[in-house]
């Protein structure tokens, strides 16, 4: 005859093997499946797809794993790259404890931003208008200590998205917040080395950014930065325009051919076109690295007042206006178009 105790045994025993069977894995060696949980998706919902998914054995068993493990509230949203071959009990850890699967995005130095945002949006981080609205963000702008763009045609961050190599989960609004602020983190970190005692000014740092992005564009080289920084702040002093055909291109957009003419040198319309107006830019044209940073902050002290490429990735750096032309023509215009190059880049 059945008694209690022995019920209670024998369930007891069923339950066992009941777990031993639903908690191992659901099958071996098992296969590999990228699994989305999006933010508030609950622990039974989750647990209910990857039972479809064929990555474990019973969603219920799961949860029961959960709720004895206290984890009913703590798988985080991202993507996850799990295998029907893992126990639930790692299932639940992985999703429970790390951050889940990371896309990698390499953004180098002297890019602008809609290139930038291009890079975040193929890796699915990012589109070009959420990028565009997030730069602007008065919020996460001032969150960071960015400086207000406040002349005609800045962009916002455009000059203060670090370039740096980014490992960011999936986001799932799209809408480039959180590739904007990592960078912008990223730059308060580095600023930090320029300026340990703080940053300057609000004004002060938007010149030398923007100072900094045009010496980024100019030149790959690195020993000649402080040289180009210094040809400019000459010509800024002498109260000669720039005339710096990356800031023309910049102001030209994203959709422009690559055909730089005198139109374009000679049109007043484009803010940027350093040609046509006296001073700075109204903003940066590309994220600087620090090395123009530095520059930027403490150029180079001597005569130049013209550079012009030498084919080689590097610039032949003059004085006089006969010292230049005499440098156009044996660098430009008697130039082997086959192996001439105006930058290291």
């Amino acid at each position: 005859m059945w008694t209690l105790a022995g019920f209670v045994l024998t369930l007891a025993a069923a339950l066992a093997v009941a777990l031993v069977v639903f908690l191992g894995p659901a099958e071996v060696p098992g296969h590999e499946r990228v699994v989305l949980i999006r933010p508030g998706l609950s622990l039974p919902a989750i647990a209910a797809d990857m039972e479809r998914q064929g990555l474990i054995k019973s969603a219920q068993a799961f949860v029961f794993l959960a709720k004895l493990h206290s984890r009913m509230g703590a798988a985080r949203a991202g993507e996850f790259l799990l295998s029907s071959g893992w126990t639930p009990q790692e299932i639940l850890r992985v999703l429970t404890t790390t951050s889940g699967l990371q896309h990698r995005v390499q953004v180098r130095e002297g890019l602008p931003w809609w290139t930038t945002a291009k890079l975040f949006e193929a890796e699915g981080l990012a589109n070009r208008e959420g990028f565009a609205q997030a730069m602007q963000n008065a919020t996460l702008l001032e969150k960071y200590a960015i400086p207000a763009a406040s002349a005609e045609g800045a962009k916002g961050a455009e000059g203060f998205l670090f370039p740096q190599t980014y490992q960011l989960p999936r986001s799932f609004d799209d809408s480039g917040a959180a590739a904007v602020e990592a960078m912008l983190k990223e730059f308060a970190r580095q600023a930090k080395m320029l300026w340990p005692q703080g940053l300057p000014p609000a004004d002060e740092l938007r010149r030398i950014v923007i100072l900094a992005s045009l010496v980024e564009r100019e030149t790959g080289a690195a020993s000649e930065r402080a040289r180009i920084a210094g040809v400019f702040a000459n010509r800024l002093r002498l109260g000669m325009r720039l005339q710096c055909d990356p800031t023309t291109i910049y102001g030209l957009g994203p959709d422009f051919g690559g055909d730089l003419k005198r139109a374009h040198l000679e049109d007043p319309a484009n803010p940027y076109n350093t040609y046509a107006h006296a001073g700075l830019p109204p903003g940066p044209i590309c994220s600087p690295g620090l090395e123009s940073l530095k520059a930027a902050q403490s150029p180079e002290a001597h005569g130049y007042i013209y550079f012009v490429a030498k084919g080689d990735g590097t610039h032949e750096f003059t004085s006089t206006l006969d010292e230049h032309n005499r440098a156009v023509t044996r660098f430009q215009r008697q130039r082997n178009k086959d192996t001439y190059r105006s930058t290291l880049r």
